[in-house]
């Protein structure tokens, strides 16, 4: 069992930064990869960016050149970045981790969620 504990939400206004943080607590073999998702309201979930185990990552065009995905392998955490926020990046972010709990066995957790608020 994994719980993904987030943190870093908050009311920003635009321009503005936040730094969101995700550790992923519990027993944990190893971990495949980590991101960040985000929904709005009437909206669909959509992936804002990945960090794999080899430390690739993978962003989504809309936040490409603003925000940063990096992960401290050690505490289990990922970290996003976010600068240069702007209105539309107002949403509940969401961890996700797909984790080996054992050996061949990976599942996908997800964390609470974070709010974050982009407004003058």
């Amino acid at each position: 069992q994994v719980v993904l504990v987030e943190s870093g939400g908050g009311l920003v206004q635009p321009g503005g930064s936040l730094r969101l943080s995700c550790r992923a607590v519990g027993t944990i073999f190893s971990i495949n990869a980590m991101g960040w998702y985000r929904q709005a309201p009437g909206n669909q979930r959509e992936l804002v960016a990945v960090i794999t185990g080899g430390g690739g990552t993978n962003y989504a065009d809309s936040v490409k050149g603003r925000f940063t995905i990096s992960r401290d392998n050690t505490e289990n955490t990922v970290y996003l970045q976010m600068n240069s926020l702007q209105p539309e990046d107002t949403a509940v972010y969401y961890c996700n981790a797909d984790v080996m709990t054992v050996v061949d066995v990976p599942d996908i957790y997800w964390g609470q969620g974070t709010q974050v608020t982009v407004s003058s």
